[in-house]
């Protein structure tokens, strides 16, 4: 486990951890939501691991987690009106899906849509990670099988999973909420799940 500062994270550890991430490791890191799962964005074996621990099937949207919004146009389609509301939602507790290019492997394409959830966290810890990994982090919501709400606590994830996780990036305690996930796939937004990111700025109350 690497424990760095919640809010001043040290470039060194934040080094060491993406150096861990490009060899292949599976970690476990904050966002400003909740703790996290990643992986390297070419790494097909430790997305495996990831879709085992999460218990998810060949149809799970994973999210590229990205710095800045000219990193999700690398990613994603994103028309002038998609644009407009992720300047405004981002960085944010908020995970958009949205049609992918062709910079995103199939695998982690909806096998149905060819949609790829995005986000920017709006965290120092993960936005430190981001930047020193140089590209988006395959990510998703660290949240066991038949479980409501994620951990919080870094050691209990490390205890937890023991050796079936790399490293854990301990940025102090981690939220118990999900982002909300906003479906521009049809370029009308619509709430999938309504969680931290607050649903306002969408024009909507609730999910639908």
């Amino acid at each position: 486990m690497l424990t760095v500062h919640p809010t001043h994270p040290q470039p060194r550890l934040l080094a060491q951890a993406a150096e861990r991430i490009r060899a292949g490791a599976v970690v476990a890191y904050p966002t400003d939501s909740c703790y996290a799962l990643g992986c390297h964005l070419g790494d097909k074996d430790a997305m495996e691991r990831i879709r085992a621990l999460r218990g998810f099937g060949k149809d799970h949207h994973f999210t590229l987690v990205c710095r800045d919004l000219s990193e999700i146009a690398q990613y994603a389609q994103v028309g002038n009106a998609e644009y407009r509301l992720l300047r405004a939602l981002t960085p944010g507790a908020y995970t958009f899906l949205l049609p992918a290019t062709r910079e995103v492997p199939r695998r982690l394409q909806h096998p149905k849509r060819r949609t790829i959830g995005i986000r920017v966290p709006d965290h120092p810890v993960a936005l430190g990670l981001l930047a020193a990994l140089g590209e988006p982090l395959m990510s998703c919501t660290l949240l066991f099988p038949g479980e409501d709400t994620p951990p919080t606590d870094a050691e209990a994830i490390a205890q937890r999973l023991g050796s079936r996780l790399d490293l854990v990036l301990d940025g102090g305690p981690g939220g118990l909420e999900p982002t909300t996930v906003v479906d521009l796939f049809t370029g009308t937004p619509v709430v999938v799940r309504a969680g931290k990111g607050d649903l306002a700025p969408l024009g909507v109350e609730q999910a639908l």
